[in-house]
């Protein structure tokens, strides 16, 4: 199913369109980030338990919907990269908890 979803990404777009839409998913691609970060700065902001609790809970639904929605912008070479580099962080983790 994932490899008809990438088949229809490409034929919806023609070569200038495709060109802005990966523009486009990285600049979400960047917002996604962003969105993720400010999960690490509203506990200090002063909001009370439940408001700091809501907030975190929008900026992870917001993060990931920005982040599937850049990766289908993207291309599947982006999302292989990404997995490819957790990859070789847990390789690299693996092989440090060893010697």
């Amino acid at each position: 199913m994932a490899d008809r979803l990438w088949e229809l990404q490409k034929s919806i777009f023609d070569k200038t369109e495709y060109v802005m839409a990966k523009l486009i998913g990285y600049i979400i691609f960047g917002i996604c980030c962003i969105l993720w970060g400010l999960i690490l700065v509203v506990p200090f902001l002063g909001f009370s338990t439940a408001k700091i609790a809501g907030i975190t809970t929008g900026l992870i639904i917001a993060g990931e919907i920005t982040f599937y929605l850049s990766i289908f912008l993207i291309g599947k070479e982006f999302l292989v990269k990404i997995k490819n580099k957790f990859r070789k962080s847990e390789t690299n983790a693996k092989s440090n908890q060893s010697e």
